[in-house]
């Protein structure tokens, strides 16, 4: 659906060029929710805005479903933004419009539909972000989630088959974040847009994104399906946003370790084999002994995973690490004996 070309953007103060997102060559599939995870400064709302050139290349191309749309004229860009919706960090909502008249903006800028026509999609889309009897109120007399949900009606009004979030749940708390990204996730699977969400929040991703791209300094360090970034990071960067999640401390990780005996590896499970009791059975059939140092389960999307740090004893641990590798468990050597 939307691919960069060695795509590069610098911003000129005075005589002093600013790079802000370096030659990047970048593919997101069409339908699938793509996350865009990093720092303040890290390039990713640049990045986003050249989507729908709210913000101008500085350099490369880029092709939105096989248009290129650095080569469009104003004409031309207006058609085009009318196929990509944006929802954005703070809401953006006309405090002076109700609910109903917020989401209607558009339509009526359109100028392609009939009053009634208006209303009824109006109507049909509060329905669907679970607004339908906030119609006439105000932006001031609803909650954050609340407004979000208009944001995010709003941005639907003109049929967009892209979807760009920015920053959609920082300002919400925790469980409205949930029900927000419950949403989209739904708005995802019932309509087959293309999202594209900024966050600087790993666990986001982890809820909801089929893939991410990792941006530090204007560069993507990372990138690839959810589960294999956020299960077997590689960068420090990607890393950093891991231990963040799962609140972890690296150097507190370390010296724990280096307090205990034995073999270490970190075992990452994912799908049914989750919920196998795997290590039992590899102690019972080649006699290791084993300690469970830390460990977390949890779910990527709707795929269950686990993760557990171990610490391995025993003659036979080469049989044992044979079992798990058949089991399709992914074995990672923290420290060798």
């Amino acid at each position: 659906m939307i691919e960069f070309f060695q795509v590069h953007k610098a911003y000129q103060l005075g005589k002093k060029s600013i790079t802000a997102l370096q030659a990047t060559a970048l593919q997101i599939p069409t339908g699938q929710i793509y996350g865009l995870i990093g720092h303040s400064g890290a390039g990713k709302s640049t990045l986003m805005r050249l989507i729908n050139r709210l913000e101008e290349p500085s350099g490369g191309r880029i092709e939105v479903d096989g248009l290129d749309i650095t080569q469009l004229d104003a004409a031309g860009l207006r058609n085009f933004r009318r196929r990509v919706g944006m929802i954005f960090q703070h809401f953006n909502l006309l405090s002076s419009r109700t609910v109903a008249e917020n989401v209607a903006l558009p339509l009526k800028l359109a100028g392609e539909l009939s009053k009634s026509a208006i209303n009824k999609k109006v109507a049909d889309l509060l329905a669907r972000v679970g607004l339908e009897n906030h119609a006439n109120k105000y932006p001031a007399q609803l909650s954050g989630g609340e407004k979000q949900r208009v944001g995010i009606a709003r941005a639907l009004s003109t049929d967009p088959t892209i979807l760009l979030c920015d920053e959609a749940t920082s300002a919400l708390d925790p469980q409205t974040t949930g029900q927000v990204l419950q949403l989209l996730a739904e708005i995802n699977r019932d309509l087959g847009l293309t999202l594209v969400l900024i966050t600087h929040e790993m666990d986001v991703v982890r809820r909801i994104c089929d893939q991410v791209a990792v941006m530090d300094g204007g560069v993507i360090v990372e990138q690839g399906k959810v589960a294999d970034v956020f299960l077997h990071p590689q960068h420090p960067t990607t890393k950093r946003f891991v231990y963040e999640a799962e609140q972890l401390d690296e150097a507190e990780m370390a010296q724990n370790l280096a307090e205990v005996e034995g073999r270490i590896l970190r075992l990452t499970f994912q799908g049914q084999a989750t919920y196998e009791p795997l290590l039992a059975k590899v102690a019972y059939q080649t006699g290791i002994e084993f300690s469970i140092l830390s460990g977390r389960i949890d779910r990527i999307r709707n795929e269950p995973y686990g993760q557990l740090t171990v610490a391995f004893k025993g003659e036979k641990l080469e049989e044992a690490m044979q079992i798990l590798h058949a089991a399709e468990v992914h074995l990672e050597e923290l420290r060798h004996e």
